[in-house]
């Protein structure tokens, strides 16, 4: 083999190894890509939408964030209603935190057979607490008669939680960055 073609190979080598280990940093420490399991969160997501998960972004109210399930082996996708030192009420379908009423446009009213999609509750009802915790987050899901969530399972730690959700890559028709 002549010099040249040692070189061509070595700097081919050299390139694919660089790529590679920059797609492990990024993957490991910036961003992932999720797929989207079951309907919880509809309308908003669908079974097998594909997703970029950002891990380094921080989390707000409203936020769609993919987290290791507490009670199973497998990640969830819910949105952020709750954070630390928050107040929860949920009351004739009205979303009341820290005293204030909200809009909740994301939720699936389709579906509902009866007037309400989400059962009235108080933070302490379901947790015996009266705030979120320092450190977690209380999460609901879009499909509120369909999900299993906060109301379940409890309070989500912030070292569970995987990332926010900051872009939709399919289907190609709602590509982009999902609300």
């Amino acid at each position: 083999m002549n010099d040249h073609v040692k070189k061509e190979l070595y700097s081919w080598g050299k390139s694919i190894v660089f790529a590679l280990v920059l797609v492990f940093v990024c993957r490991t420490f910036l961003f992932t890509p999720v797929i989207v399991k079951g309907e919880s969160m509809e309308p908003t997501f669908e079974e097998n939408d594909k997703l970029i998960v950002s891990k380094i972004s921080k989390i707000n109210r409203f936020d769609q964030i993919v987290f290791q399930a507490p009670n199973q082996d497998e990640q969830h996708i819910k949105r952020v209603i709750g954070l630390p030192g928050d107040t929860v009420v949920m009351e004739d379908d009205v979303l009341y935190v820290n005293g204030k009423s909200y809009e909740e446009p994301y939720v699936n009213r389709k579906s509902a057979t009866a007037n309400k999609v989400t059962g009235d509750f108080t933070l302490e009802q379901l947790t015996g607490k009266q705030q979120v915790p320092k450190g977690f987050v209380f999460v609901l899901g879009d499909n509120r008669l369909k999900s299993g969530d906060s109301r379940l399972y409890g309070f989500i730690s912030k070292d569970e939680i995987i990332g926010e959700v900051k872009f939709r890559y399919y289907p190609l028709k709602q590509i982009g960055n999902p609300r």
